[in-house]
């Protein structure tokens, strides 16, 4: 490994707002702490997440680097480090964890995984966050079982193709939507057996839903919009089903009389990733799943773009836009 440098490029946000509160700038290297791992950033993921700091959606103290997610390589280790954990400098690693955006991250060793042979560097941190939520949504959130329908909105978004692809794989029924028709071949590819193209005056979800379902519904709703489409998502849920609201693409869900749900004994979930991965034994659990699934069932790995780190304005109105499909990177 090379020898650590004192300062390094980051994205810095001091305040609130839109791209332009993007700071490119120079920072501390961080000396990671005696749990943690100095980690030389590869690739970067953008999640919509990151979004929603920046907008103040969720607070969070200033000045705050960006980021969640990143592939690298082991360039320090803290001094209580567990061995049992094997890490060494130069390993390849993938992390969550935060102030992803920069040159250089210090991560609790606990969040970090060694990627196995046959992944790339560049898949890993593309497959990481978003897969390990669509997993953990089919999984935890609601059990999806062989045979189930299952509505996936967005479903050729970042965590909408894992969702299909795992779907797929657990023998359930997927009626997909997508924001225009050059994206419903892909999620057919990714595994949607009935897509829809949502969009005013195109395609009527719910109606699909009752025709496929013979008018009971879906099992689970899996919704990353958010507010727009909330209330469809309650009328698309079967009796006893599992409305999944995991992201506010269209802003945060408002308020609801909760005796709506009597109507059909449904069931409103509002996960978190990391609140399923808590433990070290939940968070290998999980990532090990996701790497057998893209090893031996070859799952794929949608890239959308690769960016600069410099160009990390264009990254965000880019997923902003919601015209994006795969997974979008940075590179320091």
């Amino acid at each position: 490994m090379a020898p650590i440098p004192k300062m390094m490029k980051a994205i810095e946000i001091q305040t609130t707002g839109g791209t332009e509160v993007l700071q490119y700038k120079d920072i501390p290297v961080p000396k990671p702490k005696d749990n943690e791992l100095l980690i030389a950033n590869e690739f970067i993921g953008v999640n919509y997440i990151d979004t929603y700091f920046r907008t103040g959606l969720y607070p969070n103290p200033k000045p705050m680097v960006l980021g969640r997610e990143a592939s690298g390589k082991i360039a320090a280790l803290g001094s209580q480090v567990p061995q049992s954990l094997g890490f060494a400098i130069g390993d390849r690693v993938v992390y969550m964890g935060v102030s992803a955006y920069a040159e250089y991250t210090a991560c609790p060793a606990e969040k970090v995984m060694k990627i196995p042979e046959g992944i790339s560097s560049s898949d890993a941190c593309a497959a990481f966050l978003q897969g390990l939520t669509a997993l953990t949504l089919v999984e935890e959130t609601h059990k999806v079982q062989s045979g189930d329908w299952v509505l996936v909105l967005a479903a050729t978004g970042g965590v909408g193709g894992w969702l299909c692809q795992l779907l797929r794989a657990k023998g359930a029924k997927t009626i997909g939507t997508v924001g225009s028709e050059g994206k419903v071949d892909i999620a057919k590819k990714q595994g949607a057996d009935v897509v829809i193209v949502d969009r005013p005056g195109q395609g009527d979800v719910l109606k699909t839903v009752n025709e496929c379902t013979n008018g009971q519904g879906v099992a689970a709703v899996f919704d990353g919009v958010g507010k727009d489409t909330f209330e469809r998502s309650l009328e698309c849920v079967a009796r006893k089903g599992t409305v999944a609201s995991f992201g506010n693409a269209s802003g945060a869900v408002e308020p609801f009389l909760i005796s709506k749900l009597s109507a059909k004994n449904a069931k409103v979930a509002r996960p978190t990733l990391f609140n399923y991965l808590f433990t070290r034994e939940e968070f290998e659990h999980y990532v090990d799943e996701l790497f057998k699934y893209m090893i031996d069932k070859k799952f794929s790995v949608r890239i959308h773009d690769t960016y600069p780190l410099m160009d990390v304005a264009r990254a965000h109105t880019d997923i902003e836009s919601r015209k994006t499909m795969g997974k979008l990177l940075l590179t320091p």
